[in-house]
């Protein structure tokens, strides 16, 4: 694989968590976030809510990841860690955007031709949503 499409090493990617990257196409930028199954295997999605896509799954420290589901702390929603498939919430029955990635060596590589791999961690885009919204994060 292109060394510059490699995000991190598999061992970096918490099977309880999540773990936010940056992507560009173009001049635009998007955060996705990497999670590892119970297999091992890893799986990336665009880091946002299917109900209010200003909403990121992933603030900068982790999306919270309970009993195989991502939870979208704003208002609750519960997403299949494997699919993205939300089971639960405002936005049931839709489907978080992936991304393809891949797994070579040990190491974890960007392998959707739509995207340049820019860095780790935040785009610098911030939840734009409003904080009178209803938000389950305890925050």
């Amino acid at each position: 694989m292109d060394e510059s499409r490699r995000i991190v090493s598999v061992e970096e990617v918490p099977t309880d968590g999540t773990l936010l990257f940056t992507v560009r196409s173009g001049v635009d930028t998007a955060e996705a976030i990497l999670t590892r199954l119970g297999d091992g295997s890893v799986v990336a999605f665009e880091n946002y809510c299917q109900h209010w896509t200003d909403v990121r799954l992933d603030k900068g420290s982790g999306a919270l990841v309970r009993n195989g589901e991502i939870v979208c702390q704003k208002h609750g929603a519960t997403f299949e860690q494997d699919t993205g498939y939300c089971d639960f919430g405002p936005c049931e029955g839709a489907t978080l955007d992936t991304i393809a990635v891949a797994v070579e060596d040990g190491d974890v590589y960007l392998a959707d031709d739509e995207y340049e791999f820019e860095r780790l961690g935040p785009s610098g885009e911030y939840d734009l949503s409003s904080g009178s919204r209803i938000d389950f994060s305890g925050t």
